[in-house]
């Protein structure tokens, strides 16, 4: 675990650059199953993206990381107040908040910690929702010569809990505790060119982690030099990704 969230407070302005926007209508979903919209907390929140996904929503929003390195790149809007706080310690006061959210870090916490912190933290009937990337799909060729690639030579660096995202969240995996609720399909669609998409794939954990060892450093390398001849640097390419989610309904016992 350590590993893993080292790598994500690694340079975390680029990472804040090549990370993907979340759909807006994720965010509508999320307050439009909120009783109230007072007070949210964005758990985990790295660069704040998610935090200003919900920020014309709620009154106010704390957007709270372990990381130093993160939360000094956090995204700046007026209702986001940004702390460096562990997700299963976090000193907020009991009931105050109408919605919890993480966003690609689920899979990082000690539930036997984080749940009670979360139903401590939350007013009866608040909303948790949670998700997180899925690999991303792109043109066919694009798929075949990049992404594919790309994925197996990383792959023996991922940390196990990764695999709980790619599951996604399956409630007995994580000790999911409250009333689950069901959720659209939501997906990540736009354009990027090439490089962009590289530089989304170079952000991974995985890819960090690969980066000592000299043989998968060749083979990325090598598949670099292949993959840049494919197209000019300016070609905006399809990009889908959807999104892993569970949401749930808190109540007091």
């Amino acid at each position: 675990m350590t590993i893993a969230r080292n790598t994500f407070a690694e340079r975390s302005d680029e990472y804040a650059k090549a990370r993907p926007q979340y759909p807006p209508a994720l965010f509508e979903w999320i307050a439009a199953h909120c009783a109230r919209r007072d007070e949210a907390w964005d758990c985990a929140t790295g660069n704040g993206q998610a935090a200003v996904g919900l920020a014309p929503y709620f009154g106010t929003v704390q957007a709270t990381d372990i990381s130093r390195e993160q939360i000094a790149h956090g995204l700046s809007r007026p209702n986001v107040i940004y702390s460096v706080r562990s997700a299963e310690d976090t000193g907020f006061p009991s009931h105050v908040f109408d919605v919890v959210t993480v966003a690609q870090a689920l899979h990082w916490f000690d539930y036997d910690k984080f749940w009670p912190e979360v139903s401590r933290v939350a007013r009866d009937g608040a909303l948790f929702c949670a998700w997180g990337y899925d690999w991303p799909y792109t043109m066919p060729e694009l798929q075949k010569h990049l992404v594919e690639p790309f994925r197996s030579i990383v792959a023996p660096f991922w940390a196990p809990n990764n695999r709980l995202l790619w599951e996604g969240y399956r409630p007995e995996a994580i000790g999911f505790p409250y009333e689950r609720l069901e959720m659209p399909a939501f997906a990540i669609e736009m354009r990027w060119t090439l490089l962009q998409l590289i530089d989304y794939m170079t952000t991974w954990s995985a890819y960090k982690n690969s980066r000592t060892d000299a043989g998968a450093v060749k083979a990325m390398d090598d598949l670099m030099v292949r993959v840049h001849t494919m197209l000019t640097a300016d070609t905006q390419i399809p990009i889908h990704m959807p999104l892993k989610t569970i949401a749930g309904r808190m109540h007091d016992d």
